[in-house]
């Protein structure tokens, strides 16, 4: 009977446990002005800041439906304010991370993340959902594919007195550590007549939370 009763019970979690993921899907976390994070790079002069938040710590990748940690991406939220009267423009941004070692890594695309998803086996494995999804794109399911597409930063401007936010995504497969002595760069962001304002630096290690072991 006690036997009995345990795996009925065990059921029971598992299926509530399945029946919650199965019902979770992605909402961007509430940001603040990009001055607020530890780190961040202020330009005095053109009155933007831009801050950095890597989401490396299971706390924080809760927001997630997929579980990027396991397929080796670095989610990292960057987040621009914009506190002069003029709009910028962030149509040509480049950004980068430059780790401790010098290893340049650049964003993924979203046809990255949506590859590195459906071939996990690329880069570790990757567990298969306990409940039929529906697929819209190669081995993307419907939910993946709406985080993918409302998760990263897209804004092409910030307007004056306002921010933007949006995740970047870091291929770390090959790096042991990214963001240990990590220093991000932003740059081509524009002001409102065209004109290139000077880089942005960002150490990343200021960020709160642990590097990926």
């Amino acid at each position: 009977m006690k036997i009995h009763r345990l795996v009925t019970g065990t059921g029971i979690v598992l299926a509530a446990s399945v029946m919650c993921f199965a019902g979770k899907e992605f909402t961007m976390p509430k940001t603040q002005p990009a001055a607020a994070y530890p780190a961040h790079d202020y330009h005095s002069n053109e009155k933007v800041t831009v801050g950095l938040d890597p989401y490396n710590t299971p706390e924080k990748t809760k927001v997630f439906v997929v579980n990027y940690r396991d397929l080796d991406l670095l989610p990292v939220l960057m987040v621009i304010t914009n506190d002069s009267d003029s709009p910028i423009s962030l149509i040509d941004i480049k950004a980068q991370l430059v780790t401790g070692d010098g290893t340049k890594l650049n964003p993924a695309s979203e046809d990255d993340v949506y590859r590195r998803i459906s071939h996990p086996n690329a880069s570790g494995a990757r567990v298969p959902l306990p409940f039929p999804t529906r697929r819209v794109k190669g081995g993307v399911n419907t939910k993946e594919w709406s985080e993918i597409t409302n998760a990263q930063f897209k804004a092409k401007a910030v307007e004056p007195r306002g921010s933007q936010a949006g995740f970047l995504f870091f291929d770390v497969s090959d790096v042991k550590e990214p963001l240990k002595g990590a220093t991000f760069y932003l740059t081509r962001v524009h002001d409102a007549s065209g004109n290139d304002l000077m880089y942005f630096e960002v150490p990343v290690d200021k960020a709160e939370g642990p590097s990926k072991p």
